[in-house]
């Protein structure tokens, strides 16, 4: 397995006469197998909501998704199923997959009943998945369809931050229009995985498979991207890395015991790209190429057995010319329209929560300029619809504001992969 790291600066010249500039560093990084590389066996986690809201075909059409992904496991895969009401239990412990049938079973017998705690259903799967955590890829799916109401939030946040420190990766699956979207998001996020809209029951099949075809294609795990900046050159005070591909996430940052900086990457995937986008200013810089900051990727290759590999140190290099003419990366440019988008349209919440509905209209028509700059019609579409609405003075729905975090993190597929 070959990891490909690419750093590029969105305008790799530099004016010699300027004091500071600003630039932004795309690092692009993915996997591409060899012909020797084997299959890395799966880990897998289902949390699942079962309390009384998810009755009739809500939680008919999720056991049927769920058996669809038992019968994707191969040999030599784990497996646990995590139910969750305003309790939680364990249905399936973390076991090979022996006897799937007998697993579909278990999930068949799941009725629905109770309320919410969806973060003991979270603390139960992380509990769960790390029993079979050892040279596998380890992934949650947690599904929900409503507010965590007999839990705690931050609870949620405590677990998805202690999940990322043993490697797990954490997929949340917003079901209906009743789940909150910034619990969800959080956890996702923390948890370095997608955070996904089951609008309809009968797309959760669909939405399973997709996410169960993503964990497939992992072939690296525990990822970090390294990187020093030159004397002279800084990162941005205030939220200074995002990652911005396949979806859009603020990322933390921590510093290294020899004073690198480090961004969990978590698992990469084959042939699918994973973009970080860095905000950096420079000082004035001496004429010619000039070295500003080297990059580097740890991980770990499960299917070797091997952990703490590291790629070659990558230097990353800006022009500083006397006559300034931008070089701008076309590539980088879309990039930082993605994170553009992602950002306007949080600044339109937060305006409609205070109350600002003018000013949320604006930002989210901002919002649709910038995903058509894009060329992604269908955001555009969402975003320049929910504008109209606030305008015409009617309220989003729960599902226009759903929609709205959706395309604001990602690109959407017209059809999903089964």
């Amino acid at each position: 397995m070959k990891v490909n790291l690419q750093p590029v600066l969105n305008d790799a010249n530099l004016d010699a006469q300027q004091q500071s500039s600003q630039r932004q560093l795309a690092i692009s990084i993915s996997a591409s197998a060899e012909p020797q590389d084997r299959t890395i066996p799966l880990n897998l986690c289902l949390i699942l909501d079962h309390s009384g809201s998810m009755n009739g075909r809500p939680l008919e059409t999720v056991k049927q998704a769920a058996n669809r992904l038992v019968e994707r496991l191969k040999p030599g895969d784990r497996l646990s199923v995590v139910a969750f009401d305003h309790r939680a239990k364990v249905l399936v412990p973390n076991q090979v997959i022996e006897d799937p049938e007998q697993i579909k079973r278990q999930i068949n017998r799941l009725a629905a009943d109770g309320g919410t705690a969806i973060d003991e259903g979270l603390r139960l799967g992380i509990e769960e998945l790390a029993k079979g955590k050892k040279e596998m890829v380890s992934q949650a799916f947690l599904l929900t369809d409503g507010e965590n109401e007999h839990g705690d939030n931050n609870r949620c946040l405590k677990f998805a931050q202690l999940a990322a420190g043993y490697n797990l990766t954490l997929n949340t699956l917003g079901f209906g229009d009743n789940w909150n979207q910034d619990v969800l998001e959080k956890i996702a996020d923390a948890g370095l995985g997608s955070l996904s809209y089951i609008q309809k029951p009968e797309q959760a099949i669909d939405e399973f498979g997709r996410l169960f075809s993503r964990v497939q294609t992992v072939a690296l795990t525990n990822a970090y991207l390294l990187f020093s900046l030159m004397p002279n050159v800084r990162l941005a005070e205030l939220k200074p890395i995002a990652q911005v591909a396949p979806d859009t996430i603020e990322l933390p940052i921590q510093k290294e015991s020899d004073g690198r900086f480090a961004v969990r990457l978590g698992d990469l995937m084959k042939d699918a790209e994973r973009v970080i986008l860095a905000n950096i200013y420079l000082g004035q810089l001496p004429e010619g190429k000039q070295p500003i900051a080297n990059v580097q990727v740890r991980y770990d290759h499960p299917s070797q057995n091997q952990a703490g590999l590291f790629t070659p140190n990558i230097p990353v290099y800006a022009n500083v010319v006397r006559v300034y003419q931008p070089d701008i990366s076309p590539q980088v440019q879309q990039s930082i329209l993605a994170l553009a988008k992602y950002r306007q349209t949080q600044l339109a919440e937060a305006k409609l929560q205070q109350g600002d509905r003018s000013g949320a209209a604006t930002m989210l028509q901002t919002a649709a300029k910038t995903a058509l700059q894009m060329g992604d019609t269908n955001a555009a579409t969402v975003l320049q619809t929910s504008a109209t609405q606030l305008q015409s003075g009617q309220d989003l729905s729960e599902s226009d504001r759903k929609k709205t975090r959706i395309v604001s993190k990602t690109i959407l597929q017209d059809t999903p992969p089964k």
